[in-house]
């Protein structure tokens, strides 16, 4: 039988699997949800109530974007190509500054300078106002042209 609330799930042994940050009940809120069904469905269906269906897509979610930061984390050590950038480089001045980092690094790097803008606009909005950097940030390459940024 499952447990009828968010705080008997962490007590009952429904622990993390092995292969995952979220608990088997986490995955099945979620896929339920994504099915379209409402908190309130999905309660219903697990005889509880929506304010605990609530409770664990929260930390469901939550637990997704700690794994994601951690995944961004693991993928900055690795990079081989990383530059600081101060604040008020403008952002078309970047892609510059990475192929030279790549270049001491004696790396070629499978993407354009068009790429390295997307990216960076793409993954870091908050960091640019306008064309420029708003405060120092760390920037990333991988090997595979992924652009990482970090703002310090």
């Amino acid at each position: 039988m499952m447990p009828e609330t968010a705080d008997e799930e962490s007590k009952s042994g429904d622990e993390e699997s092995l292969d995952s940050f979220l608990t088997e009940r986490q995955l099945k809120v979620l896929q339920m949800r994504l099915s379209g069904l409402s908190q309130q469905d999905v309660a219903d269906s697990f005889g509880t109530t929506r304010s605990n269906i609530s409770i664990l897509e929260k930390r469901a979610h939550q637990n997704i974007a700690r794994a994601e930061r951690t995944l961004q984390q693991w993928m900055m050590l690795r990079a081989p190509v990383s530059l600081e950038a101060k604040e008020g480089t403008d952002v078309f001045e970047l892609p510059k500054m990475i192929f030279a980092a790549a270049d001491e690094k004696q790396m070629r790097l499978p993407i354009t300078s068009l790429d390295i803008v997307v990216q960076l606009r793409r993954k870091a909005p908050r960091l640019f106002k306008k064309r420029a950097l708003e405060r120092d940030a760390r920037i990333y390459v991988t090997e595979e042209g992924e652009v990482l940024v970090e703002g310090l």
